[in-house]
């Protein structure tokens, strides 16, 4: 077959005329060590998003209990202060937007 018609240009990047087999490199290949570091920290990621969740979903149970227990003044009152805040926050972001 002819150069002219040849599937693979030898010049190209993924030309195979350097290593003279398929291309692949193995272990041995720049980015080899760098794809298995890169799982291992996702794995580590992951882990560490499952601990703050787990955390978070504890804290918030432990809220609602202490909540529950509240007189009811005091759970008005702090629905108050929560809606104010709320209130003010939805202001702030409408100014922000120019909604």
């Amino acid at each position: 077959m002819s150069e002219s018609f040849s599937a693979k240009p030898h010049d190209a990047p993924w030309s195979t005329a350097d290593t003279g087999s398929n291309g692949y490199k193995g272990p041995h290949a720049p980015n080899a060590s760098s794809s298995y570091e890169r799982v291992d920290s996702d794995g580590r990621e992951v882990g560490k998003a499952l601990l703050v969740g787990v955390l978070g979903g504890i804290v918030s149970a432990a809220g609602y209990l202490v909540y529950r227990r509240l007189p009811d003044e005091q759970k008005e009152r702090i629905n108050q202060q929560v809606r104010t805040l709320v209130q003010q926050r939805i202001s702030e972001l409408r100014q922000n937007f120019n909604i």
